[in-house]
């Protein structure tokens, strides 16, 4: 399989107030829209994220319904820290950190209005021999 790209679409009812927030907090842009559905951009990149409304037709067949739960998007940015500040000033709840993390991340994490779980990261070192148990033998 040769992929020409790959993004997530999050099932959410609440597409007008993600849209929103990806664009005004996080600054994406808008690439596709529609009635049922927003696929966003990272300025720049070809990083994307699209959220979908669940009455649309397309959704995979069954009774289970996408959600959140178990989803973490990470962006990776060049100053954790300033990030953190800008949106923590916009009113944006950050729910974890800004926090060294012993594998080698600066990150903070919040939640977006569909209830995605957002990583901010910068690579940093890690702690000095964090790695050396998982290396193989």
């Amino acid at each position: 399989m040769h992929l020409s790209g790959m993004y997530p679409i999050v099932m959410t009812d609440r597409l007008a107030e993600c849209r929103r927030f990806w664009v005004e907090m996080l600054g994406f842009e808008v690439v596709f829209e529609a009635t049922w559905i927003v696929v966003m951009s990272s300025s720049g990149s070809r990083s994307l994220v699209a959220f979908m409304s669940p009455d649309h037709p397309s959704i995979p067949p069954g009774r289970e319904r996408f959600g959140a739960a178990g989803l973490l998007l990470t962006l990776e940015v060049e100053d954790v820290d300033a990030e953190c500040d800008r949106l923590a000033t916009r009113g944006v709840a950050i729910l974890h950190g800004p926090v060294d993390e012993p594998w080698g991340q600066r990150r903070f994490m919040l939640r977006d209005p569909a209830g995605v779980w957002v990583d901010v990261v910068r690579q940093i070192a890690p702690a000095e021999g964090f790695w050396d148990r998982y290396a193989a033998a």
